[in-house]
Protein backbone atom coordinates (compact mmCIF):
# COMPACT_ATOMS: atom_id res chain seq x y z
CA UNK A 1 0.00 0.00 0.00
CA UNK A 2 0.92 3.85 -0.90
CA UNK A 3 0.03 5.83 2.19
CA UNK A 4 -0.49 9.57 1.41
CA UNK A 5 -0.40 12.25 3.99
CA UNK A 6 -2.91 14.90 3.29
CA UNK A 7 -5.91 15.15 1.43
CA UNK A 8 -5.76 18.64 -0.16
CA UNK A 9 -5.44 18.58 -4.28
CA UNK A 10 -2.06 17.37 -4.41
CA UNK A 11 -2.58 14.30 -1.82
CA UNK A 12 -5.91 13.56 -4.01
CA UNK A 13 -3.99 13.94 -7.29
CA UNK A 14 -1.29 11.53 -6.15
CA UNK A 15 -3.57 8.85 -4.97
CA UNK A 16 -5.94 8.95 -8.48
CA UNK A 17 -2.47 9.25 -10.64
CA UNK A 18 -1.54 6.28 -8.13
CA UNK A 19 -4.70 4.37 -9.24
CA UNK A 20 -4.05 4.46 -12.28
CA UNK A 21 -0.92 2.83 -12.28
CA UNK A 22 -2.34 -0.10 -10.35
CA UNK A 23 -0.91 1.02 -6.94
CA UNK A 24 -3.07 0.21 -3.80
CA UNK A 25 -3.53 3.79 -1.83
CA UNK A 26 -5.00 4.97 1.61
CA UNK A 27 -5.13 9.09 1.95
CA UNK A 28 -4.91 10.36 5.32
CA UNK A 29 -6.11 13.82 6.83
CA UNK A 30 -6.22 15.64 9.67
CA UNK A 31 -8.94 18.12 8.99
CA UNK A 32 -12.77 16.88 9.21
CA UNK A 33 -12.81 17.40 5.44
CA UNK A 34 -10.73 17.15 1.89
CA UNK A 35 -9.32 20.18 -0.08
CA UNK A 36 -7.30 22.42 2.11
CA UNK A 37 -7.10 25.71 0.75
CA UNK A 38 -9.78 24.67 -1.76
CA UNK A 39 -12.16 23.95 0.87
CA UNK A 40 -15.64 25.64 0.50
CA UNK A 41 -18.63 27.55 2.21
CA UNK A 42 -22.57 26.22 1.49
CA UNK A 43 -24.71 29.14 0.06
CA UNK A 44 -28.21 28.45 -0.99
CA UNK A 45 -26.48 28.47 -4.84
CA UNK A 46 -23.02 27.27 -5.56
CA UNK A 47 -20.62 26.76 -3.11
CA UNK A 48 -17.53 29.47 -2.85
CA UNK A 49 -13.91 28.82 -1.85
CA UNK A 50 -13.12 30.21 1.88
CA UNK A 51 -9.68 30.92 -0.62
CA UNK A 52 -10.59 32.95 -4.13
CA UNK A 53 -9.56 30.37 -6.42
CA UNK A 54 -9.11 30.65 -10.68
CA UNK A 55 -7.04 28.93 -13.44
CA UNK A 56 -4.58 30.94 -15.81
CA UNK A 57 -4.65 29.98 -19.06
CA UNK A 58 -1.39 28.44 -19.17
CA UNK A 59 -2.78 25.90 -16.19
CA UNK A 60 -3.17 22.88 -18.69
CA UNK A 61 -2.61 19.77 -16.36
CA UNK A 62 -6.05 20.94 -14.25
CA UNK A 63 -8.13 20.92 -17.33
CA UNK A 64 -6.84 17.70 -18.25
CA UNK A 65 -7.57 16.05 -15.29
CA UNK A 66 -10.81 17.72 -15.20
CA UNK A 67 -11.67 16.05 -18.65
CA UNK A 68 -10.35 12.89 -17.28
CA UNK A 69 -13.19 12.96 -14.76
CA UNK A 70 -16.05 14.34 -16.86
CA UNK A 71 -16.01 17.61 -16.30
CA UNK A 72 -14.55 19.02 -19.53
CA UNK A 73 -17.42 20.98 -20.18
CA UNK A 74 -17.91 22.55 -16.72
CA UNK A 75 -14.32 24.81 -16.93
CA UNK A 76 -15.44 27.78 -17.98
CA UNK A 77 -13.26 30.90 -19.53
CA UNK A 78 -13.87 34.27 -18.90
CA UNK A 79 -12.54 38.17 -18.59
CA UNK A 80 -11.85 38.89 -15.53
CA UNK A 81 -11.59 42.40 -14.61
CA UNK A 82 -8.60 44.66 -13.10
CA UNK A 83 -8.73 47.69 -11.56
CA UNK A 84 -6.64 50.42 -9.42
CA UNK A 85 -8.17 51.94 -6.27
CA UNK A 86 -5.29 55.42 -6.04
CA UNK A 87 -6.40 58.56 -4.14
CA UNK A 88 -10.22 57.93 -4.34
CA UNK A 89 -10.73 56.55 -7.49
CA UNK A 90 -11.03 53.37 -9.25
CA UNK A 91 -9.01 52.84 -12.20
CA UNK A 92 -10.02 50.08 -14.31
CA UNK A 93 -6.66 48.55 -15.94
CA UNK A 94 -8.07 45.99 -18.84
CA UNK A 95 -8.07 47.59 -22.28
CA UNK A 96 -5.06 49.96 -23.92
CA UNK A 97 -7.03 53.14 -23.67
CA UNK A 98 -7.98 52.11 -20.10
CA UNK A 99 -4.01 51.98 -19.36
CA UNK A 100 -3.09 54.79 -21.30
CA UNK A 101 -5.61 56.68 -19.12
CA UNK A 102 -4.32 55.86 -16.01
CA UNK A 103 -2.98 59.72 -14.59
CA UNK A 104 -0.19 58.32 -12.43
CA UNK A 105 2.22 56.99 -14.99
CA UNK A 106 3.74 58.91 -17.84
CA UNK A 107 3.17 57.48 -21.68
CA UNK A 108 6.93 56.20 -21.39
CA UNK A 109 6.14 55.02 -17.99
CA UNK A 110 3.51 52.92 -19.76
CA UNK A 111 5.84 51.98 -22.83
CA UNK A 112 8.14 50.28 -20.45
CA UNK A 113 6.01 48.55 -18.11
CA UNK A 114 4.01 47.59 -21.38
CA UNK A 115 7.37 45.77 -22.60
CA UNK A 116 8.16 44.49 -19.29
CA UNK A 117 4.81 42.58 -19.28
CA UNK A 118 5.39 41.26 -23.06
CA UNK A 119 8.89 39.55 -22.49
CA UNK A 120 10.46 42.25 -24.40
CA UNK A 121 13.60 44.02 -23.01
CA UNK A 122 14.11 47.69 -24.35
CA UNK A 123 17.24 48.62 -22.05
CA UNK A 124 19.62 50.24 -24.75
CA UNK A 125 17.46 51.02 -27.10
CA UNK A 126 17.16 47.75 -29.04
CA UNK A 127 14.63 44.99 -28.05
CA UNK A 128 15.48 41.82 -26.94
CA UNK A 129 12.85 39.20 -26.74
CA UNK A 130 14.92 35.96 -24.82
CA UNK A 131 16.34 38.55 -21.59
CA UNK A 132 13.62 37.27 -19.61
CA UNK A 133 13.17 33.70 -21.25
CA UNK A 134 14.93 31.71 -18.30
CA UNK A 135 13.33 32.48 -14.75
CA UNK A 136 16.50 30.84 -13.58
CA UNK A 137 18.81 33.87 -14.26
CA UNK A 138 16.99 36.47 -12.33
CA UNK A 139 16.36 33.96 -9.26
CA UNK A 140 19.56 35.92 -6.93
CA UNK A 141 17.86 39.37 -8.39
CA UNK A 142 16.16 41.67 -5.71
CA UNK A 143 12.24 42.08 -7.70
CA UNK A 144 12.55 45.84 -6.50
CA UNK A 145 15.81 46.61 -8.25
CA UNK A 146 14.65 44.76 -11.44
CA UNK A 147 11.87 46.74 -11.77
CA UNK A 148 13.67 49.59 -11.40
CA UNK A 149 15.91 48.91 -14.52
CA UNK A 150 14.07 47.19 -16.29
CA UNK A 151 11.50 49.87 -16.16
CA UNK A 152 11.33 53.58 -14.34
CA UNK A 153 11.21 54.29 -11.10
CA UNK A 154 8.01 55.89 -11.39
CA UNK A 155 6.80 52.12 -12.42
CA UNK A 156 7.90 51.08 -9.56
CA UNK A 157 7.08 53.48 -7.16
CA UNK A 158 3.34 54.33 -8.47
CA UNK A 159 2.65 50.62 -9.95
CA UNK A 160 4.85 47.84 -8.28
CA UNK A 161 5.30 48.88 -5.08
CA UNK A 162 2.01 48.56 -3.59
CA UNK A 163 1.51 45.50 -4.74
CA UNK A 164 4.77 44.22 -3.40
CA UNK A 165 3.52 45.57 -0.23
CA UNK A 166 0.02 44.23 -0.12
CA UNK A 167 1.42 40.25 -1.43
CA UNK A 168 4.97 40.28 1.12
CA UNK A 169 4.62 43.21 3.38
CA UNK A 170 8.06 43.88 5.27
CA UNK A 171 9.65 40.86 3.08
CA UNK A 172 9.38 42.46 0.09
CA UNK A 173 12.90 43.71 -0.75
CA UNK A 174 14.10 40.04 -0.09
CA UNK A 175 11.83 38.88 -2.81
CA UNK A 176 13.32 37.46 -6.57
CA UNK A 177 12.54 39.17 -9.78
CA UNK A 178 12.14 35.57 -10.92
CA UNK A 179 8.64 35.62 -8.82
CA UNK A 180 7.80 38.51 -10.54
CA UNK A 181 8.46 37.77 -13.79
CA UNK A 182 6.69 34.14 -13.43
CA UNK A 183 3.91 35.76 -11.94
CA UNK A 184 3.47 38.06 -15.42
CA UNK A 185 3.43 34.63 -17.43
CA UNK A 186 1.62 33.26 -15.40
CA UNK A 187 -1.35 36.11 -15.70
CA UNK A 188 -0.84 37.37 -19.04
CA UNK A 189 -3.40 35.67 -21.33
CA UNK A 190 -5.43 38.44 -22.11
CA UNK A 191 -8.39 39.48 -24.60
CA UNK A 192 -6.67 42.89 -26.08
CA UNK A 193 -10.22 43.90 -26.17
CA UNK A 194 -11.89 42.71 -22.89
CA UNK A 195 -9.07 41.64 -20.29
CA UNK A 196 -7.51 38.96 -18.39
CA UNK A 197 -8.97 35.32 -19.82
CA UNK A 198 -9.16 33.66 -16.45
CA UNK A 199 -11.16 30.19 -15.45
CA UNK A 200 -13.41 28.92 -13.47
CA UNK A 201 -15.64 25.44 -12.64
CA UNK A 202 -18.96 25.75 -13.17
CA UNK A 203 -20.31 24.73 -9.50
CA UNK A 204 -16.78 25.63 -8.12
CA UNK A 205 -13.85 24.15 -7.49
CA UNK A 206 -15.52 22.00 -5.00
CA UNK A 207 -16.93 20.35 -7.81
CA UNK A 208 -13.44 19.09 -8.61
CA UNK A 209 -12.46 17.80 -5.50
CA UNK A 210 -15.85 15.83 -4.72
CA UNK A 211 -15.58 14.38 -8.36
CA UNK A 212 -11.48 13.51 -7.52
CA UNK A 213 -12.83 12.50 -4.27
CA UNK A 214 -15.48 9.83 -5.48
CA UNK A 215 -12.91 8.70 -8.64
CA UNK A 216 -10.58 8.04 -5.67
CA UNK A 217 -12.89 6.42 -3.46
CA UNK A 218 -14.40 8.11 -0.65
CA UNK A 219 -13.54 4.80 1.20
CA UNK A 220 -9.82 5.52 0.54
CA UNK A 221 -9.81 8.60 2.14
CA UNK A 222 -10.00 9.12 5.93
CA UNK A 223 -10.48 12.08 7.95
CA UNK A 224 -9.43 13.32 11.34
CA UNK A 225 -6.58 11.32 10.75
CA UNK A 226 -3.51 12.97 12.04
CA UNK A 227 0.09 10.82 10.75
CA UNK A 228 2.11 10.99 13.76
CA UNK A 229 5.41 8.94 12.88
CA UNK A 230 6.77 7.03 9.74
CA UNK A 231 9.28 4.06 9.91
CA UNK A 232 11.99 4.69 7.94
CA UNK A 233 14.54 2.63 10.22
CA UNK A 234 15.70 0.33 8.17
CA UNK A 235 16.74 3.14 5.22
CA UNK A 236 13.14 2.61 3.17
CA UNK A 237 9.90 3.16 4.88
CA UNK A 238 8.04 0.50 5.95
CA UNK A 239 5.16 1.57 8.42
CA UNK A 240 3.18 5.02 9.14
CA UNK A 241 1.48 5.44 12.42
CA UNK A 242 -1.93 7.44 12.16
CA UNK A 243 -3.80 8.65 15.23
CA UNK A 244 -7.84 9.28 14.85
CA UNK A 245 -10.88 9.50 16.82
CA UNK A 246 -10.82 5.45 17.69
CA UNK A 247 -7.69 5.38 18.61
CA UNK A 248 -3.94 4.87 17.06
CA UNK A 249 -3.41 2.49 13.78
CA UNK A 250 -0.24 0.81 12.34
CA UNK A 251 -0.27 0.64 8.64
CA UNK A 252 2.45 -1.10 6.52
CA UNK A 253 3.42 0.60 3.78
CA UNK A 254 5.10 0.35 0.59
CA UNK A 255 5.66 4.07 -0.02
CA UNK A 256 4.28 7.12 1.28
CA UNK A 257 3.56 10.95 -0.44
CA UNK A 258 3.67 13.56 2.17
CA UNK A 259 1.73 16.38 0.19
CA UNK A 260 1.15 18.52 3.37
CA UNK A 261 3.34 21.69 4.50
CA UNK A 262 6.93 21.03 4.75
CA UNK A 263 7.05 21.79 8.84
CA UNK A 264 4.88 18.40 8.70
CA UNK A 265 7.45 16.58 7.13
CA UNK A 266 9.75 17.75 9.00
CA UNK A 267 7.81 16.23 12.08
CA UNK A 268 7.49 12.92 10.27
CA UNK A 269 11.36 12.48 8.62
CA UNK A 270 13.84 15.07 9.99
CA UNK A 271 13.93 16.77 6.92
CA UNK A 272 13.80 20.62 7.33
CA UNK A 273 12.96 22.67 4.74
CA UNK A 274 14.29 26.88 4.66
CA UNK A 275 11.38 28.18 2.74
CA UNK A 276 9.86 30.85 4.66
CA UNK A 277 5.84 30.80 4.44
CA UNK A 278 3.11 33.78 4.81
CA UNK A 279 -0.21 33.31 6.16
CA UNK A 280 -3.60 34.91 5.13
CA UNK A 281 -6.68 36.51 6.58
CA UNK A 282 -9.80 35.71 4.04
CA UNK A 283 -13.34 36.70 4.71
CA UNK A 284 -16.53 36.06 1.63
CA UNK A 285 -18.76 39.28 2.47
CA UNK A 286 -22.41 38.41 0.96
CA UNK A 287 -23.77 41.63 0.13
CA UNK A 288 -27.29 42.93 -1.48
CA UNK A 289 -25.48 45.00 -3.66
CA UNK A 290 -22.52 45.08 -5.69
CA UNK A 291 -19.63 47.16 -4.23
CA UNK A 292 -17.75 47.73 -7.82
CA UNK A 293 -17.99 46.86 -11.41
CA UNK A 294 -14.54 44.94 -11.32
CA UNK A 295 -13.40 41.72 -10.31
CA UNK A 296 -10.18 42.09 -9.01
CA UNK A 297 -9.24 45.60 -7.32
CA UNK A 298 -5.49 46.21 -6.37
CA UNK A 299 -5.47 48.93 -3.37
CA UNK A 300 -3.03 51.82 -3.40
CA UNK A 301 -4.01 53.23 -0.46
CA UNK A 302 -3.41 52.34 3.60
CA UNK A 303 -6.67 50.38 3.45
CA UNK A 304 -6.11 47.21 5.86
CA UNK A 305 -6.23 44.97 2.76
CA UNK A 306 -3.68 44.76 -0.33
CA UNK A 307 -6.78 43.83 -2.50
CA UNK A 308 -10.90 43.53 -3.09
CA UNK A 309 -11.72 40.60 -5.04
CA UNK A 310 -15.51 41.15 -6.18
CA UNK A 311 -16.17 37.22 -7.11
CA UNK A 312 -19.27 38.03 -8.71
CA UNK A 313 -18.20 39.88 -11.06
CA UNK A 314 -16.01 37.19 -12.23
CA UNK A 315 -18.88 34.46 -12.15
CA UNK A 316 -22.62 35.73 -12.14
CA UNK A 317 -24.47 36.35 -8.90
CA UNK A 318 -27.38 34.50 -10.12
CA UNK A 319 -25.80 31.52 -9.09
CA UNK A 320 -25.30 32.37 -5.70
CA UNK A 321 -29.37 32.65 -4.90
CA UNK A 322 -29.95 34.27 -1.70
CA UNK A 323 -29.88 32.71 1.92
CA UNK A 324 -30.75 33.44 5.25
CA UNK A 325 -28.50 34.97 7.44
CA UNK A 326 -27.76 33.64 11.08
CA UNK A 327 -30.48 35.03 13.52
CA UNK A 328 -26.65 35.21 15.85
CA UNK A 329 -25.23 38.03 13.42
CA UNK A 330 -26.61 41.64 14.40
CA UNK A 331 -25.38 43.41 11.78
CA UNK A 332 -26.72 40.96 9.05
CA UNK A 333 -30.16 41.18 6.96
CA UNK A 334 -32.37 38.72 7.25
CA UNK A 335 -31.95 37.96 3.73
CA UNK A 336 -30.27 38.15 0.53
CA UNK A 337 -31.78 40.30 -2.61
CA UNK A 338 -33.58 37.89 -4.94
CA UNK A 339 -31.05 38.22 -7.83
CA UNK A 340 -28.42 36.12 -5.70
CA UNK A 341 -26.02 37.37 -3.32
CA UNK A 342 -22.92 39.16 -4.49
CA UNK A 343 -19.94 37.81 -2.99
CA UNK A 344 -16.68 39.86 -2.08
CA UNK A 345 -13.40 38.77 -0.74
CA UNK A 346 -11.64 40.66 1.70
CA UNK A 347 -8.07 39.89 2.25
CA UNK A 348 -4.70 40.38 3.65
CA UNK A 349 -1.34 38.39 3.80
CA UNK A 350 0.21 38.36 7.10
CA UNK A 351 3.84 37.72 7.53
CA UNK A 352 3.29 36.18 11.34
CA UNK A 353 0.98 35.39 13.84
CA UNK A 354 2.24 38.29 16.00
CA UNK A 355 0.44 40.55 13.23
CA UNK A 356 -2.53 42.50 14.82
CA UNK A 357 -4.80 41.47 11.80
CA UNK A 358 -4.03 38.01 12.75
CA UNK A 359 -4.89 38.44 16.81
CA UNK A 360 -8.13 39.63 16.10
CA UNK A 361 -11.33 37.56 16.51
CA UNK A 362 -13.53 37.21 13.45
CA UNK A 363 -16.30 40.05 14.70
CA UNK A 364 -12.85 42.28 14.88
CA UNK A 365 -11.71 41.05 11.28
CA UNK A 366 -14.61 41.82 10.33
CA UNK A 367 -15.46 45.11 12.01
CA UNK A 368 -11.70 46.02 9.92
CA UNK A 369 -12.93 45.08 6.69
CA UNK A 370 -16.20 46.97 6.70
CA UNK A 371 -14.45 50.16 7.93
CA UNK A 372 -11.82 49.79 5.47
CA UNK A 373 -14.06 49.42 2.57
CA UNK A 374 -16.25 52.49 3.95
CA UNK A 375 -13.36 54.05 3.97
CA UNK A 376 -12.90 53.59 0.51
CA UNK A 377 -15.92 53.97 -0.62
CA UNK A 378 -18.55 56.30 1.17
CA UNK A 379 -21.76 55.70 -0.12
CA UNK A 380 -21.07 51.77 1.18
CA UNK A 381 -23.73 50.68 3.01
CA UNK A 382 -23.02 47.79 5.73
CA UNK A 383 -26.87 47.35 5.77
CA UNK A 384 -26.47 45.76 2.63
CA UNK A 385 -24.29 43.10 4.21
CA UNK A 386 -25.87 39.59 4.68
CA UNK A 387 -23.48 37.44 6.25
CA UNK A 388 -19.45 37.20 6.61
CA UNK A 389 -17.43 34.19 7.09
CA UNK A 390 -13.43 34.03 7.94
CA UNK A 391 -11.11 31.85 7.02
CA UNK A 392 -7.30 32.07 8.37
CA UNK A 393 -4.19 30.21 7.27
CA UNK A 394 -0.65 30.39 9.07
CA UNK A 395 0.66 28.89 5.62
CA UNK A 396 -1.06 29.65 2.36
CA UNK A 397 2.30 30.94 0.26
CA UNK A 398 5.46 30.99 -0.02
CA UNK A 399 8.07 34.05 0.02
CA UNK A 400 9.57 33.63 -3.16
CA UNK A 401 13.19 35.02 -1.84
CA UNK A 402 16.22 34.92 -3.88
CA UNK A 403 17.60 31.97 -4.02
CA UNK A 404 14.40 29.72 -3.25
CA UNK A 405 15.28 27.14 -6.31
CA UNK A 406 17.78 25.71 -3.66
CA UNK A 407 15.19 25.20 -1.38
CA UNK A 408 12.75 23.67 -2.61
CA UNK A 409 11.94 20.01 -1.70
CA UNK A 410 12.52 17.13 -3.94
CA UNK A 411 10.00 14.54 -5.27
CA UNK A 412 11.91 12.20 -3.93
CA UNK A 413 13.50 11.64 -1.17
CA UNK A 414 15.05 8.64 -1.06
CA UNK A 415 18.59 10.07 -0.28
CA UNK A 416 17.72 12.68 1.97
CA UNK A 417 15.24 11.14 3.71
CA UNK A 418 14.33 6.76 2.94
CA UNK A 419 13.61 4.97 -0.09
CA UNK A 420 9.90 5.01 -0.40
CA UNK A 421 9.30 8.92 0.98
CA UNK A 422 7.90 11.08 -1.51
CA UNK A 423 6.70 15.22 -1.59
CA UNK A 424 3.76 16.46 -2.96
CA UNK A 425 3.62 19.83 -0.83
CA UNK A 426 3.63 23.30 -1.77
CA UNK A 427 7.53 23.62 -1.21
CA UNK A 428 7.91 21.52 -4.22
CA UNK A 429 8.93 22.35 -7.51
CA UNK A 430 5.60 22.03 -9.22
CA UNK A 431 4.63 25.50 -7.07
CA UNK A 432 7.28 27.65 -8.44
CA UNK A 433 6.89 30.24 -9.32
CA UNK A 434 3.63 30.77 -7.87
CA UNK A 435 1.75 28.27 -6.34
CA UNK A 436 -1.76 27.30 -8.05
CA UNK A 437 -3.97 24.09 -7.62
CA UNK A 438 -2.49 23.20 -10.66
CA UNK A 439 0.76 23.00 -9.40
CA UNK A 440 -0.66 20.64 -6.53
CA UNK A 441 -1.98 18.62 -9.24
CA UNK A 442 1.52 18.58 -11.04
CA UNK A 443 3.63 17.94 -7.73
CA UNK A 444 0.89 15.05 -7.03
CA UNK A 445 1.43 13.83 -10.51
CA UNK A 446 4.98 13.85 -10.29
CA UNK A 447 5.16 11.79 -7.37
CA UNK A 448 3.08 9.42 -8.53
CA UNK A 449 4.80 8.48 -11.48
CA UNK A 450 8.02 8.28 -9.63
CA UNK A 451 6.76 5.62 -7.44
CA UNK A 452 4.67 3.38 -10.33
CA UNK A 453 8.47 3.39 -12.38
CA UNK A 454 7.06 5.66 -14.99
CA UNK A 455 9.62 8.07 -14.59
CA UNK A 456 9.21 12.00 -13.96
CA UNK A 457 5.81 13.78 -15.31
CA UNK A 458 6.01 14.97 -18.28
CA UNK A 459 2.58 17.37 -18.67
CA UNK A 460 3.11 17.60 -22.35
CA UNK A 461 3.59 14.17 -23.13
CA UNK A 462 0.91 13.10 -20.93
CA UNK A 463 -1.37 15.70 -22.35
CA UNK A 464 -0.93 14.58 -25.56
CA UNK A 465 -0.82 10.70 -24.60
CA UNK A 466 -4.53 11.36 -22.81
CA UNK A 467 -7.21 9.39 -24.02
CA UNK A 468 -9.78 12.02 -23.28
CA UNK A 469 -7.96 14.84 -25.58
CA UNK A 470 -9.68 15.43 -29.12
Amino acid sequence: MIGVVGGGIAGLAAAYRLQQRGRDVRVFEAGDQVGGLAATYETAGDPIEKFYHHLSKSEQTIVDLAEDLGLGEAVEWRIGENAYYVDGTVHPMDKPWEILAFPHLSVYDKFRLAMLTLDVDVRGGVPSFDTYERLEDFEDVRAVDFIREHTTERVYRNFFEPLLDAKFGERKDEVSAAWLLGRIKFRGERDILKGEILGYFEGGFGRLLDALLEAVGRETVTTGARVQDLDVSGGAVSSMTVETAAGTETHDVDGVVVATMPHVLEALTGYACDIDFQGTVCSVISMDEPLTDTYWLNVADEAPFGALIEHTNFVPPERYGGRESSDSRAHQNSESSEDGEHLLYAVSYVQDTDDPLWQQDDDGVEETWLEGIEDLFPAFDRESVNWIETARNPRTAPVYERGYLDMVVPYDLSEEVADGVYYAGMASRAQYPERSLNGGVVAGFECADRIAGAGAFDPEADRVASPSDD
